[in-house]
């Protein structure tokens, strides 16, 4: 028996998905609108949710059979940092999932695919400042090899079969409502937390290291109108880069002393630092912006003026 939806989030309850599902349902009939993950993560009450592992290809199959949606965003994976502890199942999860979900929407007949990429497509030898839409890519981390793989995947579905398949390549994504989740760049959520805590933080990154940053709005605006535009401005079958700002961790701590001058921070750089020196510093997005009118909203001051206040206000009222 069918329960159809328009719309089908798989790994709704992380960073991008649990801002995508509340962007969504506001956007939309609730009840049009389904989410799974692995487990329910902040209210889920409005909309419909099972819990459901993505490499479970039985169970994938039958949601697809019954909730017929017409648009899927997959957005399960296993992040950069993650990834490098356990390498085999970042690949597992981050390509059969992709593989599986791509294969149900050619059954299904599905009208669009939504699937994230990410600046770990690009390696050392990679133009940095800035990075190229069609650039050389050279991968060092099994997050970076699975996002390079599964964007010449999406076009192929496209090409060969015709699939709807739509891409970003994100910057790293700073948001208040999701703790940190294995990323290179989580030092930029991590540290608003801890200014706010304890007015000190320890970074894992350089003081210099300078990455192309986005803020959760304009992350999931882009991912919007990329979905909503128009097949024929879709050009690229890849993945769009998708820029917005850039800075380095002491360009961030600076931002955030002007607003509580008692911070501090302190650099101790781990792994995670030779992640970051082998992505780009920039992104050059202006194929997204000539495509489909791709534009951001948010500066670095407009950033942490936003993050400051929403973590002040939700820590006001957890007390």
């Amino acid at each position: 028996m069918y329960s159809p939806v328009h719309t089908l989030i798989l790994g709704s309850e992380g960073q991008l998905g649990s801002e995508l599902r509340l962007a969504l349902q506001e956007k939309m009939d609730p009840s049009q609108l389904l989410c799974t993950d692995l487990k329910a993560g902040g209210d889920v009450g409005l909309v419909r949710f099972e819990t459901l592992d993505v490499l479970d290809f039985k169970a994938l199959e039958d949601l697809f059979e019954r909730s017929r949606p017409r648009h899927v965003y997959l957005l399960a994976a296993m992040l950069s940092a993650k990834g490098e502890t356990n390498p085999h199942a970042a690949w597992k999860l981050n390509m059969d999932g992709l593989i599986a979900v791509l294969d149900l929407s050619l059954r299904y007949g599905i009208e669009r695919v939504f699937w994230p990429s990410s600046i770990a497509v690009f390696g050392p030898e990679s133009p940095r400042d800035p990075a190229v839409q069609a650039g050389y890519m050279d991968p060092q981390t099994v997050y970076g090899i699975s996002k390079l793989s599964g964007e010449l995947w999406c076009r192929y579905y496209h090409t060969v079969h015709g699939l709807d398949v739509r891409s970003l390549r994100y910057p790293g994504i700073i948001s208040w409502r999701t703790l940190p989740g294995g990323g290179t760049t989580d030092y930029a959520v991590d540290i608003f937390h801890q200014a706010l805590a304890s007015q000190q933080y320890t970074c894992f990154l350089q003081e210099d290291s300078r990455l192309p940053m986005i803020y959760i709005d304009d992350a999931i605006r882009g991912t919007l109108e990329l979905m909503n535009a128009p097949t024929e401005h879709i050009r690229c079958r890849t993945s769009y880069n998708l820029g917005a700002m850039d800075f380095t961790p002491g360009e961030l701590a600076a931002e955030i002393r002007h607003r509580i001058p008692s911070f501090t921070i302190q650099y101790a750089p781990d792994f995670r630092q030779v992640i970051a020196n082998q992505w780009p510093m920039r992104v050059d997005d202006r194929k997204a912006r000539a495509d489909w009118g791709w534009s951001p909203r948010f500066d670095l001051a407009a950033t942490c003026d936003t993050m400051l206040a929403a973590l002040s206000e939700t820590s006001s009222v957890a007390r």
